[in-house]
């Protein structure tokens, strides 16, 4: 395992009380500019003249800027002020998402939407920033309080979409949210205390830190692998769903498939307990029956036809089974590192951020040529993946650890 001895001078930050709501709301906000065009797909592609099969990259531009963020911005947070940082993000998120509101045909729309992806990696920045004044005991609990801000935000949005894009059109929503953005921007100045810091490390090589992370750092390697098929499969459900429940015998608008964020959103907030399950040492074994029911979601998930009551189902249980796995994963990674927090889930992000551009392109060539039935084999088949990563990375694990008993039990004999 790679290990990393920088030296750091910083002021002491410390968030508690009435403040403690404010990363919450920064990273709702932020992660919403990404995901807010899926409820409205179809209605913003027929606007910018994009053909059925190249819906994807609506959705799929946000992720992509979001990993170019997570590798060249987010590793910021580790040597500059991250108050300033969040600012500064959150500014630019709504100068996307403005971007987006009044493109005049597609390519201007992904550009938008791309820019909005680069600097919502604001969510990252804010969760290092909550994971870095945490006590260990109690870093679990802090991350899934904020990873449920982000839940909040990605499936709530849907809500929100689906409402205005009915009422006002699809271009209201990233106006709303490019106002939400410098709104969120005033509170973080107002409420969160400066995080100034001077590392002795220079920006190049805490890139080049993450480079080695990803090669040698076995943890690391397989969480990222995890979150990399998790997120495909969660980004297949969300990006095709609209599709789906647009077309017959439903044919749902903009307000009827943004509901189903909450459905989404139930699911989501039940696995909050899941940084207390980390705290108390069971993180892994979370994530392996975590990944089994993500599996399992899908039959449920793939029955449409007759009616939506196993969507429902099935939703509830994705989301859980995904919010469960993502918190565990970062607890694992800031434990192993943590004071290369920002470093590391800058990378970890990554492979999210992939995954879910993945699930969002392939779900809608799926449909396109199959149907829902394709796109939820895909999205089970993502599912499956994800658990075998996490049933090897056990297994090797366990070698691991017989094997340094049995060097333990020669030394001693």
């Amino acid at each position: 395992m790679v290990s990393y001895c920088y030296q750091w001078r910083w002021a002491v930050a410390t968030v508690s009380g009435p403040q403690r709501w404010v990363p919450a709301v920064v990273c709702a906000v932020a992660v919403s500019t990404i995901y807010a065009i899926q409820p409205v797909l179809e209605t913003a592609g027929a606007d910018l003249g994009l053909r059925p099969e190249s819906l994807g990259w609506l959705v799929a531009a946000g992720q992509v800027g979001y990993c170019a963020g997570l590798v060249l911005l987010v590793p910021l947070g580790d040597l500059l002020d991250r108050r300033r940082l969040i600012i500064g993000h959150l500014l630019l998120t709504g100068a996307g998402a403005g971007a987006a509101a009044a493109a005049p045909n597609g390519a201007f729309a992904i550009a938008g939407l791309a820019v909005a992806g680069l600097f919502a990696v604001v969510v990252q920045v804010t969760v290092a920033y909550v994971a870095a004044v945490s006590p260990a005991g109690e870093r679990g609990r802090s991350i899934g309080a904020v990873t449920s801000g982000v839940v909040i935000g990605i499936l709530g949005v849907r809500v929100l979409a689906g409402v205005l894009g009915d009422t006002l059109g699809w271009r209201a929503v990233y106006v709303v949210l490019a106002l939400l953005c410098a709104a969120a921007a005033v509170a973080v100045r107002l409420a969160l205390p400066a995080d100034a810091r001077r590392a002795d490390e220079r920006y190049i090589r805490v890139l080049a830190s993450m480079a080695r992370l990803a090669v040698a750092d076995r943890l690391f390697l397989s969480r990222g692998l995890i979150a990399f098929f998790l997120f495909a499969s969660f980004g297949t459900l969300w990006s095709g769903l609209a599709l789906v429940l647009g077309a017959r015998p439903w044919e749902l608008g903009g307000t009827e498939t943004g509901l189903f964020g909450l459905v989404g959103l139930a699911g989501a907030l039940g696995a909050a307990r899941a940084g207390r399950w980390a705290d108390a040492g069971r993180a892994q074994a979370v994530s392996g029956w975590s990944l089994a029911l993500l599996a399992a979601s899908w039959p449920l998930i793939s029955r449409t036809g007759t009616t939506l009551w196993p969507l429902i189902v099935g939703i509830v249980l994705l989301d859980f089974a995904v919010q469960a796995v993502h918190v565990s994963s970062q607890h694992l990674l800031t434990t192993a590192h943590p004071d290369r927090a920002g470093a590391v889930i800058g990378a970890y992000m990554a492979f999210y951020s992939l995954g879910s551009a993945t699930g969002a392109i392939t779900t809608a060539w799926a449909y396109a040529a199959r149907g829902w039935t394709a796109s939820s084999l895909l999205g089970a088949l993502y599912a499956l993946a994800g658990l075998a990563v996490w049933a090897l990375g056990r297994t090797a694990g366990g070698r691991r650890e017989q094997r340094r008993r049995t060097r333990e039990l020669e030394r001693a004999g």
